[in-house]
C-alpha cells in the first residue's frame, strides 16, 4: 500500500476509538480543565519543557495532539500560541471542547502531518512530541523534515516517547513473563485489528490499522537529515505507556521510554 492508503487506514481506527476513550476519560478531563491553571504533565515533560521556556509566552505546536489534554496543560502554563495537529476529527472534536472548557485560545488543525497547510511553516519556537507518535508514521524520514519545517530558526523539538526497543518484546499484563518476540531491526510494519481502547479494554469491530517499528538511530539521524542537531538525549527507565506492564514489573533492567531535545539552526547552513 503507499503512504496515503496507510494514513487513511490509521484515521479510521482511531475515529473509531475515540467514543470509547472519551467514555473512559473525558468526564474526568472535563472536570480538571475546569479548574484555572490545570496540567497533566508529568514531572519530566514540565522540566524540559520549562528549560525550553515554553511557558514564558513561546509559541508550541504539538505533533498528533489526541485529545488536546497536554497541550492546554502546556498553554495553561504560561505558553504563548499553541497549536495542535491531529489527522482525527473526532480527537479533534474532543480537543476543541476541552479547549472551550478551559477557556483557552489553543487552535486544532485537523491533518494528516503529511500535509499540512504552509500557513504552519515557521510560525513556532517549540514543536512537542509525546507517546504514541512515531510509529504511526509510514516515512520517519519525511516526519522529521515536516516537523522541522514547523519551527522558527532557533526552534527546539522535544520528544518524549516510548523506547523502541518495546517493539522486541510480547507485551503483557504485570505477572505475564517477559517474551522476545521480534527483532530490533524489523523493517515491516505492525499490522493489527484488535481493539484500540486501551484505557478500557472495550472490544469492538475495529478496521486494520498499521505501525512502524523504528530503532533510535533512525529516528535520531532523520532528525540530523532533517537539517536539526542533537541537543538532549536520555533513555529512561519509566514506563509511559499502556501495555508492556511485564517489562515494568521487572523492574529497571531495560530503557522503558526516552527523551530528545533537537534544535534548528539560527539561520541556513551556507555552502
Amino acid at each position: 500500500m503507499d503512504r496515503d492508503t496507510y494514513i487513511d487506514a490509521n484515521r479510521r481506527a482511531w475515529n473509531e476509538v475515540a467514543p470509547y476513550h472519551a467514555a473512559h476519560r473525558m468526564q474526568r478531563l472535563r472536570c480538571a480543565f475546569a479548574e484555572p491553571g490545570f496540567s497533566l504533565l508529568d514531572q519530566v515533560d514540565t522540566e524540559h519543557l520549562r528549560e525550553l521556556g515554553a511557558f514564558q509566552g513561546k509559541s508550541v505546536v504539538q505533533v498528533c495532539c489526541n485529545n488536546g489534554r497536554e497541550l492546554l496543560s502546556v498553554r495553561n502554563l504560561g505558553a504563548g500560541r499553541c497549536v495542535g495537529i491531529d489527522f482525527s476529527a473526532a480527537f479533534v472534536a474532543q480537543a476543541q471542547e476541552l479547549n472551550a472548557i478551559a477557556g483557552q485560545d489553543c487552535e486544532f488543525v485537523c491533518a494528516s502531518v503529511y500535509d499540512l497547510p504552509h500557513a504552519l511553516n515557521a510560525q513556532f519556537d517549540i514543536a512537542l512530541i509525546t507517546i504514541g507518535v512515531i510509529s504511526w508514521m509510514p516515512d520517519v524520514g519525511e516526519f522529521f523534515a515536516v516537523v522541522a519545517g514547523l519551527l522558527k530558526p532557533g526552534g527546539s523539538l522535544f520528544i518524549h516517547e516510548q523506547h523502541p526497543i518495546l517493539d522486541m518484546i510480547e507485551p503483557g499484563a504485570a505477572d505475564a513473563p517477559v517474551e522476545w518476540a521480534d527483532s530490533y531491526f524489523r523493517t515491516e510494519p505492525f499490522t493489527e485489528d484488535d481493539s484500540l481502547d486501551y484505557y478500557g479494554g472495550t472490544e469492538y469491530a475495529a478496521s486494520r490499522r498499521y505501525s512502524w517499528p523504528y530503532t533510535m538511530s533512525q529516528m535520531i539521524s532523520a532528525g540530523l537529515a532533517a537539517g536539526l542537531s542533537l541537543a538532549q538525549f536520555e533513555e529512561r527507565p519509566e514506563h509511559i505507556s499502556n501495555t508492556w506492564w511485564n517489562v515494568e514489573a521487572q523492574g529497571p533492567q531495560l530503557p522503558m521510554s526516552f527523551t530528545l531535545t533537537m534544535k534548528k539552526p539560527l539561520s541556513e547552513p551556507t555552502l
